[in-house]
């Protein structure tokens, strides 16, 4: 007769393994866009788009529609808490390197799905897409 305590100690595991991997918020989907594609869905009016550059780099230009929350603001966990974390978020700051990190942040406290733009707003004007300053 086989032993199967081994066979069902690893049926265990896998199965606590896989309720933790569906239940994690970390399980959010995340991903970047170059610029097209990011404008394609800016224009489908189904996420939230955020700008996490200072409010002095925004003045001076932004995608049309995008909420100013600065990732180098102390309160920018307080200030995107209160957001609907079911809805979609669009992310850019100048190059990537701010709204990369704003991207895991996000994720990880809980966003479903946070894309992104490739570049920056750098990338964006560099494609010849418009900006505002109203």
């Amino acid at each position: 007769m086989h032993d199967l305590r081994p066979m069902k100690r690893s049926l265990i595991t896998l199965a606590a393994t896989f309720a933790l991997l569906i239940s994690s918020p970390a399980h959010a989907q995340v991903g970047i866009l170059n610029a097209q594609k990011f404008k394609t869905e800016v224009d489908a009016g189904k996420a939230l788009l955020i700008d996490v550059r200072t409010p002095e780099e925004f003045t001076k230009g932004h995608i049309a529609g995008a909420v100013n929350i600065d990732w180098l603001d102390d309160g920018f966990a307080k200030n995107t808490s209160g957001l609907d974390k079911s809805k979609p978020v669009l992310l850019y700051c100048a190059a990537g390197g701010r709204s990369e990190e704003a991207k895991l942040a996000l994720s990880k406290s809980g966003f479903k799905t946070v894309t992104d733009l490739e570049g920056g707003i750098n990338a964006w004007k560099h494609n010849g897409l418009p900006v505002t300053t109203k």
